[in-house]
Protein backbone atom coordinates (compact mmCIF):
# COMPACT_ATOMS: atom_id res chain seq x y z
CA UNK A 1 0.00 0.00 0.00
CA UNK A 2 1.31 3.26 -1.00
CA UNK A 3 1.13 6.52 1.03
CA UNK A 4 -0.97 9.22 0.31
CA UNK A 5 0.57 12.05 -1.81
CA UNK A 6 -0.19 14.59 0.75
CA UNK A 7 1.71 12.74 3.45
CA UNK A 8 4.65 11.96 1.34
CA UNK A 9 4.62 15.70 0.61
CA UNK A 10 4.76 16.78 4.18
CA UNK A 11 7.29 14.21 5.24
CA UNK A 12 9.42 15.46 2.41
CA UNK A 13 8.89 18.97 2.88
CA UNK A 14 10.07 18.49 7.09
CA UNK A 15 13.13 16.02 5.91
CA UNK A 16 14.48 19.19 3.75
CA UNK A 17 14.22 21.31 6.74
CA UNK A 18 15.65 19.38 8.83
CA UNK A 19 18.87 18.60 6.85
CA UNK A 20 19.11 22.68 6.51
CA UNK A 21 18.13 23.11 2.81
CA UNK A 22 14.81 24.87 1.93
CA UNK A 23 11.78 23.47 0.70
CA UNK A 24 8.25 25.35 -0.43
CA UNK A 25 5.61 24.03 -1.92
CA UNK A 26 4.79 25.05 -5.47
CA UNK A 27 1.48 23.54 -6.57
CA UNK A 28 -0.69 20.72 -4.58
CA UNK A 29 -2.04 18.23 -6.38
CA UNK A 30 -4.47 15.31 -5.24
CA UNK A 31 -4.07 14.89 -1.93
CA UNK A 32 -4.60 10.63 -2.21
CA UNK A 33 -2.40 10.10 -5.09
CA UNK A 34 -1.08 12.97 -7.15
CA UNK A 35 2.13 12.57 -8.76
CA UNK A 36 5.03 14.31 -6.94
CA UNK A 37 7.43 16.29 -9.35
CA UNK A 38 10.57 17.70 -7.17
CA UNK A 39 13.07 20.45 -8.49
CA UNK A 40 16.14 21.43 -6.96
CA UNK A 41 17.83 24.82 -7.72
CA UNK A 42 21.74 24.56 -6.68
CA UNK A 43 20.67 28.67 -6.88
CA UNK A 44 24.09 28.76 -9.39
CA UNK A 45 21.60 28.72 -12.43
CA UNK A 46 21.34 25.10 -12.91
CA UNK A 47 18.23 22.82 -11.56
CA UNK A 48 17.10 18.95 -11.54
CA UNK A 49 14.09 17.59 -11.98
CA UNK A 50 12.96 14.36 -10.55
CA UNK A 51 9.82 12.80 -11.06
CA UNK A 52 7.50 9.47 -10.75
CA UNK A 53 9.66 6.04 -12.09
CA UNK A 54 8.17 4.62 -14.78
CA UNK A 55 6.10 1.65 -13.27
CA UNK A 56 8.66 -1.18 -14.37
CA UNK A 57 10.88 0.55 -11.70
CA UNK A 58 8.27 -0.41 -9.15
CA UNK A 59 8.87 -2.94 -6.40
CA UNK A 60 5.83 -4.94 -4.43
CA UNK A 61 6.86 -2.30 -1.12
CA UNK A 62 4.93 0.18 -2.39
CA UNK A 63 7.55 2.84 -1.65
CA UNK A 64 7.77 5.55 -4.42
CA UNK A 65 10.74 5.51 -6.24
CA UNK A 66 11.76 8.72 -8.50
CA UNK A 67 14.34 9.19 -11.61
CA UNK A 68 15.75 12.42 -12.87
CA UNK A 69 13.90 13.43 -15.79
CA UNK A 70 16.41 14.78 -18.26
CA UNK A 71 19.66 13.07 -19.38
CA UNK A 72 21.89 15.43 -18.39
CA UNK A 73 22.68 16.41 -14.93
CA UNK A 74 21.59 19.64 -14.82
CA UNK A 75 19.33 21.97 -16.72
CA UNK A 76 18.93 25.85 -17.30
CA UNK A 77 15.35 26.67 -15.01
CA UNK A 78 13.64 27.87 -18.07
CA UNK A 79 13.81 24.30 -19.57
CA UNK A 80 12.19 22.63 -15.71
CA UNK A 81 9.70 24.98 -16.15
CA UNK A 82 8.52 23.88 -19.56
CA UNK A 83 8.92 20.57 -18.41
CA UNK A 84 6.53 21.30 -16.02
CA UNK A 85 4.55 22.98 -17.56
CA UNK A 86 3.59 19.85 -19.94
CA UNK A 87 3.46 17.59 -16.98
CA UNK A 88 0.51 20.15 -15.32
CA UNK A 89 -1.07 20.05 -18.86
CA UNK A 90 -1.38 16.35 -18.83
CA UNK A 91 -2.07 15.90 -15.83
CA UNK A 92 -3.58 18.50 -13.29
CA UNK A 93 -3.34 16.50 -10.27
CA UNK A 94 0.18 16.50 -9.88
CA UNK A 95 2.29 18.23 -6.79
CA UNK A 96 5.52 20.46 -7.54
CA UNK A 97 8.03 20.80 -4.37
CA UNK A 98 11.18 23.11 -5.22
CA UNK A 99 13.91 22.58 -3.40
CA UNK A 100 16.45 25.17 -2.96
CA UNK A 101 20.30 23.61 -1.33
CA UNK A 102 23.30 24.56 -3.03
CA UNK A 103 25.03 21.04 -2.36
CA UNK A 104 22.03 19.91 -5.31
CA UNK A 105 21.10 17.13 -2.50
CA UNK A 106 17.73 15.50 -4.03
CA UNK A 107 17.13 13.81 -0.06
CA UNK A 108 14.75 11.11 -2.27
Amino acid sequence: MRLRSDIWVSAYLRRCEVEGAFATLRRRGAAEAGAIFIVIDRLDGHVAVYGPAPQSLADDSGERRFVRLHAVEWIEPLAASERLHREVKFDSDLWIIDVDDRQGRDFL
